[in-house]
């Protein structure tokens, strides 16, 4: 690809930009049935795990020690172990379950279950389902606030963000969006929530406490029809400053500025991108391509793409846990 480097040019970028960290990316291909694990600080496929059938959502544990795999057509949720890179068990997760979360408690883990349309809670440690919230129709963006207090989730057919009580498991608001929400991010502060729309081609800005949108972001790329230009994933920099957008079938990612609200650079990457991560340190965002069956990496200080890193069938999700803990 153009904007591929050599492999010693890439290394030398990486010693340029810091100290490496021992850590893997976790990419789930949503049509292989696998999850891909990427080497950080080489940026290499490093292996390759099978799993259950259509793997979507994941999310890690604060603890770094487990990734959790949302398992969409069989109705179950896989468990990686981050050190031995395998399979360490599965259990009962609803019907289709698409996204994940977890309390920043690490006691609670949150599913969405788009067929059921609900939002189901699981005791971490016994698997034990603690009951849920009846959402609107196609649940999937999922989000937990800072404090651990509120959870978003976003229902695609509805073109709802509902806001529940993480403790008392009951909606607090249903706020209407653009059409096709997708995903839910707070930011750092918990004072935004910015959700993506789909097909309304845009960010929605949710004020947390008055649950009301303060604003919206639109994207305009040259040469492109403004029905693909379609808002998927969203990821926040640690300190608040950056969010990446994920663009769908226009193969960018736009790197907004979050007290302007301008976007900063569209970063052409692969096809069909869906969702992201950046590295613990924010020095790299890693997006998975859908169609190109690759991951790109960006260099966050740069605004540039570095690197394509070949995965699996229909990367969907990407999750990096924290360098390793001694």
């Amino acid at each position: 690809m153009p904007f591929e480097m050599s492999r010693c040019a890439f290394v030398l970028a990486l010693l340029a930009a810091g100290p490496a960290f021992a850590t893997d990316a976790f990419v789930s291909n949503e049509k292989g049935n696998t999850i891909s694990v990427i080497d950080v600080e080489s940026m290499m496929l490093k292996k390759t795990i099978p799993v259950g059938q259509r793997p979507r959502g994941l999310v890690v544990t604060p603890d770094q020690k487990t990734v959790f795999v949302a398992l969409g057509d069989i109705d179950r949720i896989a468990a990686i172990d981050t050190q031995t890179l395998a399979v360490s068990g599965e259990f009962d997760a609803g019907r289709d379950p698409e996204r994940l979360d977890i309390s920043p408690d690490g006691k609670t883990l949150y599913v969405t279950n788009e067929d059921s349309n609900t939002l189901t809670f699981f005791n971490l440690e016994t698997k034990e389902r603690l009951g849920g919230a009846r959402l609107g129709v196609e649940p999937e963006g999922l989000a937990v606030s800072p404090d651990g207090k509120t959870i978003v989730a976003t229902t695609e057919t509805t073109n709802m963000a509902h806001f529940v009580d993480a403790e008392r498991r009951k909606i607090l608001a249903n706020v209407l969006v653009d059409a096709r929400p997708r995903m839910a991010a707070f930011t750092p502060d918990g004072k935004e929530v910015w959700v993506s729309t789909e097909i309304g081609g845009t960010i929605c800005i949710i004020d947390a406490e008055t649950r009301k949108i303060v604003e919206r972001i639109r994207f305009e790329i040259p040469g492109l029809r403004a029905e693909n230009i379609q808002p998927i994933g969203v990821n926040m920099s640690r300190d608040g400053k950056l969010a990446f957008i994920s663009l769908g079938p226009a193969n960018r990612i736009a790197a907004v500025d979050v007290k302007s609200r301008k976007v900063l650079k569209y970063l052409l990457v692969g096809q069909r991108v869906w969702h992201a991560a950046l590295t613990p340190d924010d020095k790299f965002l890693l997006t998975a391509n859908g169609i190109s069956n690759d991951v790109s990496v960006i260099d966050v200080s740069a605004l540039k793409v570095v690197r394509s890193i070949q995965v699996g069938e229909s990367p969907w999700e990407l999750v990096i846990p924290g360098p390793s803990k001694p």
